[in-house]
């Protein structure tokens, strides 16, 4: 099962959630594949990732460990590494937030999302749910693959490297927060998420 949690006022219909669903798509795996709108709560966010998680557990027999790969964007990527560390999955990262509850302070305030004119509030309250779901760095690097681009206009890859140091995937030299030439690296990401567990 691919999980795949997009970012901070983003949505299923971004440009990498819509690569991988036809990536998934085109190998006969529709069933694999699972693309939820995230909530604006950040614990409600994260529950809601469980829950898909444990519907899987009890429906399919899946097994976490060995089946399970959360993949997750800026925002998106701090919920699946809290996702990998509890059910100990890979995960695949794409421009994650490492620090949360600091980069998303600012966010405090009404918002639209990018593909929707419909309005949202991030509220107070979310910056503590942030940082009280914070899980450290990751006990298995190698159980995650980092794509993490030099030229992020929003995150600083350097503390991506840093946090997921020993992971596999790559470091891009320029590039953009949204990763617009996803496509070109799509084929090593879905090469790692359908790897054998």
């Amino acid at each position: 099962m691919l999980l795949y949690l997009h970012g901070f006022r983003s949505s299923p219909q971004s440009q990498k959630a819509t690569l991988m669903a036809r990536a998934m798509h085109e190998r006969g795996l529709e069933q694999d594949w699972s693309c939820p709108q995230l909530p604006a709560s950040p614990r409600r966010a994260l529950e809601l990732g469980h829950y898909l998680i444990e519907r899987a557990i009890d429906q399919r027999s899946l097994d976490p460990q060995r089946e399970l790969v959360v993949v997750g964007s800026s925002l998106g990527g701090y919920y699946a590494s809290c996702l990998a560390e509890h059910w100990k999955c890979r995960a695949v990262l794409l421009n994650p937030v490492v620090h949360a509850a600091r980069d998303l302070a600012t966010q405090v305030g009404e918002h639209t999302q990018f593909h929707s004119d419909s309005p949202f509030h991030f509220l107070p309250e979310y910056v503590d749910e942030l940082a009280e779901m914070a899980v450290g760095r990751p006990a298995h690097p190698e159980r995650y693959y980092l794509l993490a681009a030099k030229g992020d206009e929003v995150l600083d890859w350097r503390e991506m490297a840093d946090w997921f140091a020993g992971s596999n995937g790559r470091i891009l030299d320029g590039g953009d927060h949204g990763i617009s030439d996803f496509d070109r690296w799509l084929p090593e990401v879905m090469e790692f998420a359908l790897a054998p567990g």
